[in-house]
C-alpha cells in the first residue's frame, strides 16, 4: 500500500481548500489522481514526474455520476471531501432551506457515493476517506442543520463499512473530521461569524483553536492514512494542524 503508483485515487470535491491539498498530495505521492468538481481546479506538476491529475467536472450529488466515474476509472481509493458552505447565522434567522443545505448537499454526496462503492464494488484492498467535520463532535449553533449532517455522514461511513463486512467485500472505510481552519473560505466565514457572537477579533478566535490545518497537512494525512496497514486503520479521526488523531 505504501506505493500509490497505478492505483488510482478519486478526489472529489478537488478544485479548492483541504480537497486540493489531498488530490495535489496523492498526486505527489505517485497516485493517478481523479480531481471530480463542478468547477475547474489549476494544479501544478507533480514534482516526482509521477503521479498525475485529471479533472472530472461534474456534480457529485447527481445520483448518476458516482457509478458512471467509479465504472470509468476503477479507483482504489476514494476520498470524499465535497459539501456545500453552511450559512453562518443564529436558529431563529434560518429557513429550512438553509438550515437543511449540508443534508441536500453534504449527506446526499455521501450517501450516493458509499452506495455506488458498494454495489461496484470497488477492487480488494480499496480505501474510502469520508471528510466530514469536527462539527459532528462539537456541535455548530451558528451553521444550522451543518453538525448534524457531518455526524450523519460519520454514521452512514460506519453502516458502510458494516455492509461491505457482511458482504466479504475487502473495503476499509474511515471518517475524517477536520478541525475548523481559516485557509479555507467554509473556515474563514465560520470564525468570522463566531468571533463576533463571543465578541473577540478573528484573530483571537483562531489564536485558541492551535496550530492551523493547512490543505497540505491535510493532503499529507490523508495519503498516510491510505498507506496504513488495513487493520491498524481507525473507523474515525480528528484532523488538526498537528495531523491525525484516533476518535474514540
Amino acid at each position: 500500500m505504501s506505493d500509490l503508483s497505478g492505483r488510482t485515487t478519486i478526489v472529489v470535491g478537488a478544485s479548492r481548500g483541504l480537497g486540493h491539498g489531498i488530490a495535489a498530495a496523492f498526486a505527489e505521492a505517485g497516485a493517478p489522481v481523479v480531481a471530480v468538481s463542478r468547477t475547474a481546479g489549476e494544479f501544478a506538476a507533480p514534482t516526482n514526474g509521477e503521479g498525475g491529475i485529471q479533472v472530472e467536472l461534474a456534480d457529485a450529488g447527481d445520483a448518476s455520476v458516482a457509478g458512471r466515474l467509479l465504472d470509468l476509472h476503477e479507483p482504489a481509493n476514494v476520498i470524499l471531501v465535497a459539501g456545500a458552505n453552511p450559512h453562518m447565522r443564529p436558529l431563529q434567522h434560518h429557513t429550512w432551506e438553509t438550515f437543511s443545505a449540508n443534508w441536500e448537499s453534504d449527506v446526499r454526496i455521501t450517501f450516493h457515493w458509499l452506495r455506488e462503492i458498494l454495489l461496484t464494488p470497488l477492487r480488494p484492498g480499496a480505501r474510502v476517506v469520508v471528510v466530514s467535520s469536527g462539527a459532528a463532535l462539537a456541535g455548530s449553533p451558528l451553521s444550522g442543520g451543518y453538525a448534524g449532517a457531518k455526524a450523519t455522514q460519520r454514521f452512514i461511513t460506519g453502516y458502510a463499512q458494516d455492509e461491505a463486512q457482511r458482504a466479504g467485500l475487502d473495503i476499509t472505510f474511515s471518517t475524517v473530521l477536520p478541525r475548523m481552519t481559516p485557509v479555507t473560505e467554509l473556515g474563514r466565514s465560520a470564525a468570522r461569524a463566531y468571533a463576533a457572537r463571543n465578541g473577540q477579533s478573528q484573530e483571537e478566535y483562531l489564536q485558541q483553536m492551535g496550530p492551523v490545518l493547512t490543505p497540505e497537512i491535510a493532503g499529507n494525512a490523508m495519503v498516510d492514512l491510505v498507506r496504513s496497514q488495513a487493520a491498524e486503520v481507525a473507523p474515525g479521526y480528528l484532523l488538526t494542524g498537528a495531523g491525525l488523531k484516533k476518535l474514540g
